[in-house]
């Protein structure tokens, strides 16, 4: 039991650590903003961190009750922890503090550079091979490091092949992202209904397209467990 609790203990954040934060908007310029604010406190409810500020240009962000954030922090070993979380409340002290949800344990999804989180998932997916050979897949699964997908049979696709891929990605929030990045293929499967499946590895991937992909991996794990 002792054990399990040190467990949990170390999945959840803690006093001085930065949180990284995006605010769960409508607006999709605003939605790609990434601030970042020191925990100044965690209760039994609640997660106190400071004014986040702007990490390009040093403004300070004001946040209002209620706001959705998806948040992360950085743990042991360079391990990203991810989670959803809302303003509560707000706390004053030397300077004004604001209160999060703490979330439970099993909310908190841990991301490691070379294991990253994998969701099934239909996307469309538009792949070029060459100038001659294009053409729109769906995907099947998808993750920080690669992703799967379904395309008709009759294309040549192959082993180490190098292909550019563009991704159509919804997030919670309403905005669709179109994600861009090379891959290789790595395994191909014939499937029973005469389509086939590519497995892929990204080989080129700017890192703010892949911490987008990693978002919505984690958005969709969230409803997962709410089912």
């Amino acid at each position: 039991m002792s054990y399990y609790v040190s467990e949990v203990q170390e999945l959840l954040p803690k006093v001085n650590q930065i949180l990284h934060i995006q605010v769960n908007s409508i607006d999709d310029e605003e939605s790609k903003i990434e601030y970042r604010s020191r925990i100044a406190d965690v209760t039994d409810l609640s997660i106190v961190i400071e004014i986040p500020m702007n990490e390009q240009t040093g403004r300070l962000k004001k946040l209002y009750y209620g706001d959705e954030l998806n948040t992360y922090y950085v743990g042991q070993g360079g391990v990203k922890h991810y989670f959803t979380t809302s303003v509560t409340g707000y706390r004053e002290d030397v300077i004004r503090l604001i209160e999060l949800h703490k979330p439970e344990s099993e909310a908190i999804t841990q991301v490691q550079r070379r294991s990253f989180l994998r969701v099934p998932a239909e996307l469309e997916i538009a792949v070029k091979v060459s100038d001659q050979i294009q053409f729109i897949g769906v995907t099947d699964d998808v993750g920080g490091g690669g992703i799967s997908f379904v395309y008709d049979g009759q294309i040549p696709l192959g082993v180490n092949m190098a292909i550019s891929c563009w991704l159509l990605v919804p997030f919670k929030n309403g905005n669709i992202e179109h994600i861009s990045f090379s891959g290789e293929i790595v395994r191909v499967k014939h499937l029973e209904t005469g389509k086939q499946l590519a497995m892929l590895r990204f080989v080129d991937i700017l890192d703010r397209e892949r911490q987008k992909l990693i978002r919505f991996c984690f958005e969709r794990q969230m409803d997962f467990r709410k089912r």
